[in-house]
């Protein structure tokens, strides 16, 4: 059954694979954590362990698997995974905790000025460790069910 999916287009399927399983993952734990669901979690960013790192790995896997490790393909495909992973890492993860300080002090300025603040979202970027077992979860993924 799952062989004749991913065979249809292996780096695709294995890549949303990994991606929706990995949200899963992080929904259900969610859910017995906090004691109620959060659909959110199902389609957010951020959190252990890193979806997008997981199906970007699992993507360039497969390419590499199918197209081989020295085709261009796999080239182009491994050099936009590591883009996103650096920037999972980077960029994101500062835009999430300038989001934190900007909350932090729209709360506190609530308090002296009529605002409505709105909160920004802080849960944006990944730790590294988060981005390696993403990683590391996408080419297992890759590796177990690539025809």
């Amino acid at each position: 059954m799952i062989g004749d999916v991913v065979a249809l287009n292996p780096p695709l399927v294995l890549a949303l694979f990994a991606m929706s399983s990995v949200q899963i993952f992080k929904f259900v734990v969610g859910w017995i954590h906090y004691g109620q669901a959060d659909f959110r979690r199902l389609v957010g960013t951020g959190g252990m362990p890193s979806a997008h790192s997981a199906s970007v790995m699992a993507l360039t896997t497969a390419v590499g698997l199918g197209a081989g490790w020295g085709s261009t393909l796999f080239g182009a495909v491994a050099f936009f995974s590591l883009v996103i992973m650096y920037d999972a890492t980077g960029i994101r993860r500062a835009a999430g905790r300038q989001a934190q300080i900007l909350n932090r002090m729209l709360e506190e300025l609530k308090d002296y000025h009529k605002l409505e603040p709105v909160r920004l979202k802080e849960l944006l970027g990944h730790t590294p460790l988060e981005v390696l077992l993403g990683a590391a979860y996408g080419i297992l993924i890759a590796v177990l069910f690539h025809p």
